[in-house]
């Protein structure tokens, strides 16, 4: 996850078609990018945030794409000046800062894969905890299994830990919902599913005091927009 900050006197337009031109003619062609989304801010602190987020199989992969980017980016544009051309206008929509996390898929835990079923903009909330890293704590695949699997309105669910980068305390999960009104639905829906899952009142304290365990109890929350024609 590469985080940008977007200039604010840049043309939206400008920017989105310059973006959607790099997708179409490198990142969607490169087979070691499994996935891929740029992500806007929403509800964030910080109304510049631009996350660019690329998916691979193995760490390796990402230094062997790199060079695919680039023989691509010579195939897309061969005129050495119309590449660079094309480069400086899109490193222009950003400023200088930027900062860069590797995280680690967590499958074992559960995960829902994202299925577009339109070309509209999805909501993604992103929760990020603080593992306790105590060693102590457990119960998430059953929640996920009882709860977030189970909830209609979660399109999508990835969890996903620490790899390299400021705190390896992070334990981050990403969710894909049609709307912000949905983040709402689903609070309620997973308040039935909890009910469900463990109807008596003790059994349901042992598992969440159980749970909590493998946390601080800080965590923060971040909503993004994507962008659907950019997305893979």
């Amino acid at each position: 996850m590469t985080t940008l900050h977007r200039n604010l006197d840049i043309d939206p337009k400008d920017w989105k078609a310059t973006e959607q031109e790099y997708f179409d003619k490198i990142t969607s062609k490169n087979d070691l990018v499994l996935g891929s989304e740029i992500l806007t801010h929403y509800y964030t602190s910080n109304n510049t945030e631009v996350i660019l987020v690329d998916v691979y199989k193995t760490w390796e992969d990402i230094e062997k794409a790199q060079e695919i980017d680039d023989e691509l980016a010579k195939k897309a544009w061969p005129d050495e000046k119309a590449r660079t051309a094309f480069f400086d206008k899109r490193k222009s929509y950003y400023t200088p800062f930027h900062s860069d996390e590797i995280y680690s898929s967590i499958e074992t835990i559960g995960h829902k894969e994202f299925k577009p079923s339109s070309k509209e903009p999805m909501i993604i909330y992103i929760r990020k905890s603080q593992l306790s890293m105590s060693g102590k704590g457990k119960g998430m695949k059953e929640f996920n299994e009882k709860v977030t699997l189970k909830d209609p309105t979660i399109k999508g669910y990835y969890p996903f830990r620490h790899a390299w980068g400021s705190d390896s305390r992070d334990f981050m999960e990403a969710y894909y919902f049609d709307s912000f009104a949905d983040i709402e639905k689903s609070n309620k829906k997973q308040d039935e599913l909890e009910k469900t899952a463990w109807p008596k009142e003790a059994d349901s304290k042992a598992f969440f005091d159980e749970l909590k365990l493998a946390f601080t109890g800080v965590h923060g929350d971040y909503i993004y927009h994507n962008l659907p024609e950019a997305s893979k």
